[in-house]
């Protein structure tokens, strides 16, 4: 193998850089080319691919986003769509590549390694961590920190106006995030769609907070596919309890700022095992880690497997908030 590519789909996430760094220096210690992909799938279809060395990748170990940039791509997931991408791959004679996403990028990956002889690996890099082989995402404890430091702010608020707070995180259809940043936060409750729960049970749990000691609360809600569900949530709990309450909806700013440390060690690991991987003939996987090792799954397993939530944490849950 002498040229392999790298490229990153879907949503970003903190990390990323550190990951394409790593990869690159990696391929380069191995005598590798690597050519760097604009836009994803997109970028892929258009040809917008770029040979990477050291210099390109100087000082971006630090930075959010992607510098290669990110689209998402329904034309790739069409046959027709998938055939310039295979094109241009070929044309550039690039033999192993690397996919920086979640399942929306693994599933074109899976579709990709079916119909060319082109090396395939994964990488996880999402703030939801949701991606079934692997404990931690790239960009997930960047983004528990960051609702952890919203709602250590919102709290001093919440305190000085005895006051009843929304928290809502990101997460998609799951609740890693609010999970994680609800028990670091100290919420008072959390709400996430794994846990089925009623609007009467949180009011329940609510009245007798503010029946007790407590003057104020806070309660992290993941997004659950619906943004902005947690004005409804508040709605209902004023008109049945009465309590003043307000609600914020932190968004996008999970995605954004400065990998932490974590994040940044964990992309440099695994895109260094994504170009051993191929080094080594493996295509079809995605590098994960779990129990601190490096860990390789098949890609169809990522998109086809549910990940589950922490049994201790979700037990932990029910006994910090109260």
């Amino acid at each position: 193998m002498k040229r392999i590519g790298i490229l990153t789909s879907g949503g970003d996430a903190p990390g990323m850089n550190a990951c394409i760094r790593a990869a690159v220096r990696a391929a380069r210690a191995q005598e590798l080319e690597i050519f760097g992909i604009r836009r994803g799938y997109a970028g892929l279809i258009r040809g917008e691919i770029g040979l990477l060395d050291r210099k390109a990748v100087a000082n971006i170990i630090h930075q959010g986003g992607t510098t290669l940039g990110t689209a998402r791509s329904p034309e790739f997931m069409t046959g027709e769509g998938r055939t310039p991408a295979i094109e241009n791959l070929e044309k550039r004679g690039i033999e192993g590549l690397i996919l920086i996403g979640g399942d929306g990028t693994f599933r074109g990956g899976t579709a990709l390694s079916q119909e060319c002889g082109i090396g395939i690996i994964g990488v996880p890099g999402t703030i939801d961590n949701d991606i079934y082989g692997t404990d931690y995402s790239i960009g997930f404890d960047s983004a528990v920190n960051c609702a952890l430091e919203a709602i250590d702010r919102i709290r001093d608020t919440a305190l000085s106006h005895e006051r009843l707070f929304f928290v809502e995180v990101m997460g998609r259809h799951t609740g890693f995030i609010a999970l994680e940043s609800g028990i670091a936060g100290g919420a008072e409750e959390l709400l996430i769609p794994e846990i089925p729960f009623s609007v009467d049970e949180l009011c329940s749990h609510l009245e007798r907070s503010f029946k007790g000691e407590k003057k104020s609360a806070i309660v992290v809600v993941a997004e659950s596919g619906q943004p902005g569900d947690s004005f409804r949530i508040a709605r209902e709990v004023r008109e049945k309890l009465g309590l003043d309450s307000r609600v914020c909806i932190l968004g996008h700013l999970q995605r954004g700022g400065s990998p932490t440390a974590r994040d940044r060690v964990l992309a440099g690991k695994l895109g260094v095992a994504a170009v051993r991987a191929l080094v080594a003939g493996k295509s079809g996987y995605m590098v994960g880690e779990m129990n601190w090792r490096v860990a390789y799954t098949p890609l169809r397993d990522t998109w086809e497997k549910k990940k589950e939530l922490n049994v201790e944490l979700l037990e932990m849950r029910m006994l910090l908030c109260e």
